[in-house]
């Protein structure tokens, strides 16, 4: 009987044991399978940001072909008006009407060849790229954004950049001031005026006659060119002895016309530049004359 007992408390004892191990094992399974189950969810979860970035990716790559294949359009001047005498002078008038706390108006001039000032690329942002484009222009700008213009004088100032109550704004840029000669000078005509202001006071003109050009070649195309050449010197001669001796008590000598002839008489002026005025001597000269003291104006 007592081997019964004892045999019975070994199988007691050893069940104890297997079900001791059946829990820790069925504890591990579960703490595992709980591990699993995270890992799965973790897992997903990782797949799904994969997924997402490489959506978000490939969404990227489609704009930036698109931006590489279409570039962005360049800045464009809103409006570019030729401001002849009268509403020039209307321009200059509402630019010089404006009032503006102590630094609320940029006003600047920036020459052909010069770099944009800071000061207009900060009041401008990216479309200061048009003033680039329309030097040399002074660049008129207010702190409100209501005013954003590029105007281009028949006079070039020295370059500028200032912050101001009001535009700087001087009419001897865009007119004429004082006593002043202007001239236009071609291969067969010239003519020059002396004035006062805008009213002209005296005159003077060369016309030479000057053969046309010719086309035949050889040497028949050689001579005549010869000849035509020595008119063309003498008319300019003539011309230069008319400029040495205007008054000198003039405040600038203007000279326009064809490129070659104002080049051989650019010694004798202040300022040049080119126009294709033609007809008799005095039309030519006031066409030229109003053409000169025109004004570009840009909206930027």
């Amino acid at each position: 009987m007592l081997d019964r007992l004892l045999g019975r408390r070994r199988l007691k004892e050893r069940i104890a044991e297997l079900e001791g191990e059946r829990d820790d094992a069925v504890a591990r399974m579960e703490a595992e399978e709980q591990r699993r189950g995270e890992a799965a969810r973790k897992r997903q979860a990782a797949e799904k940001r994969v997924n997402e970035l490489e959506t978000r990716v490939t969404e990227l790559e489609d704009r930036l072909k698109r931006a590489e294949s279409t570039a962005e359009p360049e800045p464009e001047f809103r409006r570019v008006e030729t401001l002849r005498p009268g509403r020039r002078e209307e321009v200059i008038a509402r630019l010089n009407s404006v009032e503006t706390d102590r630094e609320g108006a940029l006003s600047a001039f920036v020459a052909d060849d010069g770099d944009v000032p800071a000061a207009v690329h900060e009041a401008l942002g990216e479309r200061s790229s048009l003033v680039r484009r329309a030097a040399p222009t002074l660049v008129y700008a207010d702190d409100a954004g209501l005013v954003s213009c590029a105007l281009a004088p028949p006079l070039d100032p020295e370059p500028f950049c200032e912050w101001g109550e009001g535009f700087r704004v001087e009419g001897s840029w865009f007119r004429p001031t004082g006593r002043s000669a202007f001239a236009l000078a071609r291969s067969d005509t010239f003519a020059v005026g002396v004035y006062e202001g805008d009213e002209r006071v005296d005159l003077e003109t060369v016309r030479t006659d000057v053969m046309d050009e010719h086309d035949k070649g050889g040497f028949s195309q050689a001579r005549y060119e010869r000849l035509r050449d020595g008119q063309i010197d003498d008319h300019v001669e003539e011309s230069s002895t008319v400029l040495a001796g205007l008054p000198d008590d003039l405040d600038r000598v203007v000279l326009v016309g064809e490129h070659a002839i104002v080049g051989r008489l650019a010694d004798y002026a202040d300022v040049t530049d080119v126009s294709d005025a033609t007809g008799a001597p005095e039309t030519a000269l006031d066409e030229a004359f109003a053409e000169f003291w025109t004004a570009r104006l840009r909206l930027i």
